[in-house]
């Protein structure tokens, strides 16, 4: 299964190699501007080789690339240092975040859209500190708290995406069995319903409910996430969650199969005002 360190490596040198067609410079003359073999710029451009922030800013200089954002982009896609050389605050985490978990905080951070599916719980952009924690130690049973305390820290840190200016813009289906499961109990429940109403009143958060009326449908076949990014649609990613590791799908047909489903179900759920009133229902009730 590939890893986002190598969907972003890929994605990266494809990006490079299309700079660099366009600067009209062959991948020996790159190499020649910067200073490097031509085979190290094959490698980049191949995604065989990991390439440094540095390096990265020497290719766009060398091919012109003055767009702010798109160089700040695929700076960041290269999954270095940013910000005048201080990494990336879930770094701080590294000994305890898995590699798969580190990556899709990578991925969260630097997207302009999200799109998620979600059937079993409340997306971690969207959980109360309790709720976090309930889900925390139902997934990761015997952890000491301390480790708890702190994975739920990384979750509530990653939800300054959805602060930051501009923030992200997040679309949300939840099957309707999420906002009946009990995470924590009632009173832990009643919190995380009220959490998505404040949510759903975001201007970038469109939050719909898939009921149970709707039957059969596509998203039965687990919850997805697809990323979107700025400047760059090529760079789209799917991912899917297993127990142990994420898969990260970056092929066209995966993109559009998964957004056509994405899609289909939107047209299936209870739209955003629909969708706040049944939650408000269901909390009123509980």
């Amino acid at each position: 299964m590939p890893y986002g360190p190598a969907v972003r490596r890929r994605k990266l040198g494809a990006e490079l190699r299309a700079l660099r067609t366009h600067a009209g410079l062959t991948s020996g003359q790159a190499a020649d501007r910067v200073g490097w073999h031509q085979s190290k710029v094959s490698r980049i451009e191949t995604g065989r080789s990991s390439v440094k922030a540095a390096d990265v800013g020497l290719l766009l200089d060398a091919y012109e690339v003055r767009d702010p954002q798109l160089r700040q982009l695929l700076v960041a896609l290269a999954g270095s240092d940013d910000d005048g050389g201080r990494r990336h605050w879930w770094h701080a985490y590294r000994e305890l975040l898995p590699p798969a978990y580190r990556d899709f905080i990578s991925l969260e951070s630097q997207a302009c859209r999200m799109r998620t599916l979600e059937t079993t719980v409340v997306p971690g952009l969207l959980q109360t500190p309790d709720y976090a924690r309930a889900v925390t130690r139902a997934a990761l049973d015997g952890l000491p708290d301390q480790q708890v305390d702190t994975l739920v820290e990384v979750r509530l840190a990653r939800q300054d995406v959805l602060r930051t200016a501009p923030p992200l813009r997040l679309s949300v289906i939840l099957d309707e069995a999420v906002l009946h499961r009990p995470v924590g109990g009632g009173t832990v429940l009643a919190g995380q319903l009220k959490r998505l109403l404040e949510a759903a009143r975001l201007p970038h958060v469109r939050l719909q409910v898939l009921p149970f009326a709707a039957g059969e449908h596509v998203g039965l076949i687990g919850p997805f996430v697809i990323f979107s990014f700025p400047n760059i649609a090529d760079l789209d990613v799917v991912v899917l969650d297993h127990l142990t590791s994420s898969l990260y799908l970056e092929r066209k047909e995966d993109l559009q199969a998964y957004t056509e489903a994405f899609n289909s179900l939107q047209s299936k759920a209870l739209s955003p005002e629909e969708s706040t009133d049944h939650i408000a229902g269901i909390r009123d009730g509980a």
